[in-house]
């Protein structure tokens, strides 16, 4: 008897593309900014009670399965203070390996075969492995480029027509990587209208809350009314304090939506970071200060890089909110931009000018609304990013 193929429900899945991007960038020696990493460590002080806590024996053996008391009260607080929500610390708080532990567990909790999942395209290319994992169905909603606004819109109306009876939740991420959008108050509220009248649940992913520029501003849609009861709320420390190797994320929802997720995560990863647990309980406490000044300086960073990529003849849409900036790649001619094939652009790029980025196309569904957008990281040391922009200059005829 002939065996069934093996993974199927993750068969359409191989490599992620930042494998290849990483190994690329290594080979040819070029710049990296195809893959969202600092390339500096975050505050002194917080590596600092990292240290403490091993020297210390906190956390070097299994910590308690919904995370270190000290970390779920820091995350209530954070809560409270950044958005005037209230967490009960024991009930409502888990403490996952990172982010994507965090949507592979909610997913997994939330979703039985067949339900579906409508989420906005383009995303991160876990949250389609995830939905396959939990036996469900994705619906794209996709996000589509303003060139006049220099940003990506949502098509409010495009949203409601994609929920059918059979949709079980809806997956949501602001600010959004890839495209940096950062949805309005007045979008988020629709998405609630839509979620409360048709019964769904929300995962939101906003592990770039505090990455956001100019006169933005991130609302947690928890915060809405009737959200809170419905959404589990998932963040992390790797972006707001440049550690993201640590993988301390976390999940913040009503008791019996975070009881599920928990039922789901013991046996992911059952615990993860201990000693990092305590580190980031104190991270969590820094001043305004310290949030302001990441936000100021990756501002910078931005737009440093965002008018070298104008220059080199790239539209730009310039990002709302996370550390990256989409851009289409059309412009540039099509003997560089390869006829507007992202991919083939990108796996040329480091011949052309000694820089790796990552093409967007593999963050949809339909890969050809996403062939001519790619991804570039802004979150490197100036003096990289300025070199950067220079070679940039070498795609200019």
């Amino acid at each position: 008897m002939k065996r069934p193929p093996l993974n199927r429900r993750l068969a359409e899945f191989g490599t992620t593309i930042f494998a290849e991007m990483a190994a690329l960038a290594i080979r040819t020696g070029s710049i990296n900014l195809g893959q969202g990493s600092p390339d500096v460590d975050g505050p002194e002080e917080v590596r600092e009670a990292a240290v403490r806590a091993l020297r210390d024996g906190r956390g070097n053996q299994y910590p308690p399965g919904p995370g270190v008391p000290e970390l779920r009260a820091a995350v209530c607080a954070h809560q409270q203070r950044w958005y005037g929500l209230e967490y009960d610390p024991d009930r409502e708080v888990l403490i996952t390996a990172g982010a994507t532990e965090a949507l592979a567990a909610s997913l997994i909790a939330l979703l039985e075969p067949g339900d579906e999942v409508v989420a906005l395209e383009p995303y991160y290319d876990s949250y389609a492995a995830g939905i396959a994992m939990a036996g469900g169905t994705r619906v794209p909603v996709t996000l589509r480029p303003d060139p006049e606004a220099g940003r990506y819109r949502l098509d409010v109306d495009e949203l409601r027509d994609a929920v059918t009876d059979n949709t079980r939740l809806i997956l949501l991420n602001t600010p959004h990587n890839p495209t940096g959008t950062v949805l309005t108050r007045e979008e988020l509220a629709a998405i609630a209208t839509i979620a409360i009248e048709r019964d769904l649940y929300v995962v939101t992913d906003e592990v770039y809350e505090h990455l956001v520029f100019d006169d933005h501003k991130h609302i947690p849609l928890a915060s809405l009314p009737g959200m809170r009861e419905r959404t589990v709320t998932i963040s992390s420390a790797g972006k707001t304090f440049s550690f993201t190797g640590w993988k301390v994320g976390w999940v913040t929802a009503p008791p019996d939506l975070l009881a599920a997720v928990r039922s789901a995560k013991q046996y992911l990863t059952f615990v993860a970071s201990g000693p990092f647990q305590h580190a980031i309980a104190e991270a969590l406490t820094l001043p305004d200060s310290y949030y302001a000044g990441l936000r100021d300086e990756l501002a910078v960073k931005r737009d440093l890089l965002a008018d070298g990529l104008a220059t080199a003849g790239f539209t730009v849409f310039r990002p709302a909110g996370t550390y990256f900036i989409t851009t289409d790649i059309r412009p540039l001619g099509p003997e560089i931009s390869a006829d507007g094939d992202g991919l083939a652009f990108c796996r040329g790029l480091p011949e052309r000018c000694g820089l790796v980025a990552v093409p967007n196309q593999f963050f949809y569904d339909n890969r050809e609304a996403g062939a001519p957008f790619v991804r570039f990281a802004f979150c490197k040391r100036m003096s990289v990013l300025e070199e950067a922009v220079d070679r940039l200059k070498q795609l200019t005829p």
